[in-house]
């Protein structure tokens, strides 16, 4: 993979995650730093101006994915949110072996990574 995609971590991503995923040399921004409690629907219209990959514990945004052709992409996982170190390497070694998450919904599980095309 050429570059790293960016990351717009939704507020039920743990700051923990964020912070690992930050020293692995991730550009995230985190929706509870820049704007706490704001609207699925407005998570989405942040992830489309800075062509941001959403990754979330929400199932909405699986749906959301589905419907809103200009999404850049989705990471929806799909396991219990239970130690954020675990998350964050999860995260990762998803994004390594999808390669490319843009214009996909990737369904992350404990031992499976699925890939839907959004377009």
């Amino acid at each position: 993979m050429s570059s790293k995609p960016k990351i717009l971590a939704d507020e039920n991503i743990p700051r923990t995650t964020i912070r690992s995923l930050r020293s692995s040399g991730y550009d995230v921004v985190s929706v509870w730093e820049v704007k706490p409690g704001i609207s699925d629907e407005q998570v989405v219209q942040l992830s489309i101006r800075e062509k941001r990959i959403i990754i979330t514990f929400d199932k909405d945004f699986g749906r959301i994915a589905l419907t809103n052709p200009g999404i850049p992409g989705v990471m929806l996982m799909r396991f219990l949110p239970v130690d954020p170190e675990y998350i964050a390497n999860r995260i990762i070694s998803a994004l390594e072996a999808v390669g490319d998450p843009y214009g996909k919904l990737v369904v992350v599980r404990r031992r499976t990574v699925r890939i839907i095309p959004l377009r």
